[in-house]
């Protein structure tokens, strides 16, 4: 192989081995021996070989697990608690040159919140607000993170487990309570139904006709059973009358 083309086939290799391509959702920060040079846009990209070496950054919203937490809340209830971070990178210079590992960082600083926000409150406000915790959580990996380009977009708790005998006296707290809403319940229809009563035996009071129409009506219920026999002890005559005239 001559010179000339042995100088060639250097020149291509070398030309070929600093060809890069960046994807739309992905930036590039470009170092030279190891110094930040700048930022590459997606598209097309040459860097120098053994010269120039890049660090790719996913600008996507990526998310992180939170590894469930054992906690002890404020009314010395143990529980444990996992959840999940949703974040994005929105300054890729800073995400990399200001923070080692960033997605392990988010993950301890998110744990950490998690555990110091749970822990101050009782069982009955995780279990009901949580929304309300995840957004303390945020707030806590938001004023962490400020200086390192990285946006924090939402915490939400998933999954809280509890010590069965837990569940258990949550369980009879909750038929208890559906047991006492049942006889409230009846004890209204018992005091509206006596009221119906009431208003019904001072309308009959007030019209003798009335009491006989009910005599009857009785009398008729009872009759509708063919095998029965209606013994009557007394004359109607002796039915209270209203004497007013």
């Amino acid at each position: 192989m001559n010179p000339p083309m042995f100088l060639l086939i250097l020149v291509l290799l070398f030309l070929l081995g600093g060809i890069r391509v960046i994807f739309e959702y992905k930036r590039a920060l470009k170092f030279r021996f190891g110094k930040y040079i700048r930022t590459l846009q997606p598209g097309f990209r040459w860097i120098i070989p053994l010269v120039e070496t890049i660090q790719v950054v996913d600008i996507r919203v990526i998310t992180i697990n939170i590894v469930s937490q054992e906690v002890m809340t404020e009314d010395n209830v143990p529980c444990s608690i996992d959840g999940v971070v949703f974040f994005k990178i929105t300054d890729p210079e800073k995400a990399v040159l200001e923070v080692e590992e960033f997605k392990f960082a988010i993950s301890q600083l998110s744990q950490a919140a998690l555990r110091d926000v749970c822990g101050k409150v009782e069982l009955d406000t995780i279990l009901s607000k949580r929304e309300e915790m995840g957004h303390n959580i945020k707030q806590i990996v938001i004023q962490a993170t400020s200086s390192w380009g990285i946006e924090i977009i939402d915490v939400k708790i998933k999954d809280i487990q509890l010590p069965e005998n837990m569940k258990r006296m949550m369980a009879n707290q909750a038929e208890a309570e559906r047991s006492r809403r049942a006889r409230i319940i009846l004890a209204e229809a018992e005091q509206q139904a006596a009221g119906k009563l009431l208003e019904a035996g001072k309308l009959i009071d007030q019209s003798p006709s009335a009491i006989k129409l009910r005599l009857y009506q009785t009398l008729s219920n009872i009759a509708a059973e063919k095998n029965s026999t209606i013994l009557f002890p007394f004359p109607e005559e002796v039915l209270p009358r209203n004497q007013n005239k």
